[in-house]
């Protein structure tokens, strides 16, 4: 009786885990593997049963080609969607290797053995050692999000590759108290923003090159007495005025840029930017950002396809980092 309760049940695992498509499961595969369960039945049985999980919304197609039999033909994640889950986790820097291959593992389980089978990533990281070693990164993720619901101050170990030449070492460590506000995934890294206590801005600081993390029963600082913002902290402003994660007091910046990067400028403000038409084959923009070395190092990697025309604070700011380029050679 209980094996009879439980066929059905066995039935749409059987048809979840091995059928697809182009591997059908026939009604006497399907009696054959219920044997492995000590459940024995006759082929009516099976079609009652697929009847019965169509009609619970399961989506189980009869099919004659490759062969006479039954398949999976829908489920939660489609197989392109799975494969791009996969690409996703193999080229996130910050999921360590070992947690890399253990979170694949379980989306493989979301499509047929056989599908499964020729999943590889079609990612290519081009960097040695690109993904993050710090095992503890998840805890500490987790551990951010409930500080950031709850409003508490975190105290960490911060891990950062500065050499130490005085204990022969190739980085430092550093113990920070801040207020966390919220995370980011950017350039392929999480940030958190934070304020440090001794200060009164805005701090990014890399999530993966944290340890030992605790949350203090401590309140944290309003973000509003550190940013621009007041009834909420508003992550995509925040983030959109970033470069390269350097932070940096808010400017408004007037770009003249060639035509032909045009297209990355949208990408990187949005659509809906001003685009004014200028002589030679130019166009005027403005944007709001951060008045960073990051910002600097964004405008110089375009050389003479975009130039400066406010802030007069800016334009020194390039002027200095190219001189200081020029007078390496």
């Amino acid at each position: 009786m209980q094996s009879s309760k439980l066929k059905t049940l066995y039935i749409y695992r059987l048809l979840e885990k091995y059928s697809d498509d182009e591997h059908p499961l026939s009604t006497t595969e399907l009696i054959e593997m219920l044997k492995k369960y000590d459940i024995y039945c006759e082929r009516k049985s099976i079609y009652t049963d697929i009847e019965a999980l169509n009609a619970i919304g399961c989506d189980i197609i009869a099919t004659k080609s490759p062969k006479r039999g039954y398949f999976m033909a829908s489920r939660t994640f489609e197989e392109p969607e799975v494969m791009l889950l996969v690409d996703a986790v193999s080229s996130a820097g910050f999921i360590t290797p070992k947690k890399t291959d253990s979170l694949i593992s379980k989306l493989k389980t979301l499509v047929s053995e056989m599908q499964a089978e020729t999943f590889e990533s079609r990612v290519y990281v081009d960097a040695p050692g690109a993904k993050c070693t710090n095992e503890e990164i998840y805890f500490i993720i987790d551990r951010l999000h409930s500080a950031i619901m709850d409003k508490q101050k975190v105290k960490f170990i911060y891990k950062k590759r500065n050499i130490d030449v005085e204990n022969k070492k190739g980085f430092t460590e550093k113990t920070f108290r801040v207020s966390p506000y919220a995370l980011i995934w950017k350039n392929d890294h999480y940030y958190l923003v934070c304020n440090n206590e001794k200060y009164d801005n805005l701090l990014n600081l890399r999530i993966d090159r944290m340890k030992r993390l605790e949350i203090l029963d401590e309140p944290v600082r309003p973000f509003s007495e550190v940013s621009e913002y007041t009834d909420k902290f508003d992550t995509q402003d925040y983030s959109s005025k970033l470069f390269n994660m350097f932070s940096g007091d808010k400017c408004t910046v007037k770009l003249e840029c060639d035509i032909s990067i045009q297209e990355e400028m949208m990408d990187r403000f949005g659509s809906k930017i001003p685009l004014v038409a200028a002589e030679n084959n130019k166009f005027i923009t403005t944007v709001d950002a951060a008045l960073s070395d990051g910002l600097v190092s964004w405008i110089m990697q375009y050389g003479d396809s975009i130039k400066v025309i406010e802030p007069a604070e800016l334009t020194e700011m390039i002027k200095e980092k190219a001189e200081k380029i020029l007078s390496l050679y």
